[in-house]
């Protein structure tokens, strides 16, 4: 089974980002209520009556199950095979999220629930996909036997520089819960223009303008933090991982705002749906980024 190590980590991580796109559509397409309150059937039978909406969600089921196989799967193997602490630290909180996000899925069908809570299923959900993401780097690096979490380097990094990365993670994750809230409660209507809210620089902070308003202006400072991590880490000159990082971080960054220009455009058009997921790629993708700096400045204490 160690041969399977690695493409089982790999096929983890891609099927988290699958899961990731799949939640996203069933919440942009409203067909959360698709099977109705039903669970895990699909309005009581195993396979439901062809409705866009039920099959939209009962597709985000099967592959989410399909997925959470493969993490089991992955989960033993690496735990058989691979001695690393890391390794098995991220493989564990891959299948923790992973359990998570799934029983809040499960919640929301037969229990509806607040809009504050379902945003937190995509976050734990974009937490399981860069746990696996980690997972799929640490075993590229190959040396399985270590046990060390620590790769060993030399301190390398300042003690403000990996509090500065470890905060913009913390503040990233908060952005993006934020972007789940503006969906879930289906305010992406009310901020129209860009870069201008509704035409003013400071729009009436209320209901959906506020919130909306509130996500861009969290969305600004986060491009300040990660131009900031990439520019100070031109310095690491030891580093050229965290260098890199950063550097995909910045482009990522920069990305994920001009997406968000263009869901803003495409709000009354056919092509929402597509930006909405673009948007949802591409802030997953930084996610991803931000936590693997995040490990590799702890990793240099």
């Amino acid at each position: 089974m160690r041969q399977w190590v690695n493409p089982l980590a790999k096929a983890s991580c891609f099927g988290m980002l699958l899961v990731l796109m799949m939640g996203a559509t069933v919440t942009q397409t409203d067909s959360g209520r698709g099977c109705g309150s039903d669970w895990p059937l699909c309005h009581g039978k195993f396979i439901p009556s062809y409705t866009i909406e039920s099959m939209i969600e009962y597709s985000h089921r099967f592959v989410t199950g399909v997925v959470g196989i493969i993490v089991l799967a992955a989960f033993i193997a690496v735990w058989r095979h691979v001695k690393r602490r890391d390794a098995r630290f991220f493989v564990t909180s891959t299948g923790f999220f992973t359990v998570l996000q799934a029983v809040l899925g499960a919640l929301a069908v037969v229990w509806p629930q607040s809009s504050a809570v379902l945003a937190l299923h995509f976050g734990f959900s974009l937490l399981a996909f860069a746990s696996t993401l980690l997972l799929v780097f640490v075993l590229r690096e190959g040396n399985w036997e270590r046990a060390d979490f620590h790769s060993g380097a030399r301190a390398l990094v300042t003690s403000a520089y990996r509090t500065g990365v470890w905060l913009t993670l913390i503040y990233c994750y908060g952005v993006v819960y934020l972007g789940a809230f503006v969906r879930h409660t289906k305010s992406a209507g009310g901020c129209t223009g860009w870069p201008l809210c509704n035409g003013e620089v400071v729009p009436e902070l209320s209901g959906a303008t506020g919130i909306v308003f509130v996500h861009r202006l969290g969305a600004i400072l986060l491009f300040v933090l990660i131009a900031w991590l990439a520019i100070a880490s031109r310095g690491l000159k030891e580093a050229p991982h965290i260098r890199k990082a950063a550097r995909w971080s910045l482009l990522f960054v920069v990305v994920q705002v001009f997406s968000g220009a263009y869901l803003t455009a495409t709000l009354a058009s056919d092509w929402y749906l597509l930006s909405s997921l673009l948007h949802t790629l591409i802030v997953s993708c930084l996610f991803g980024a931000l936590c693997y700096m995040s490990v590799e400045v702890l990793r240099r204490r």
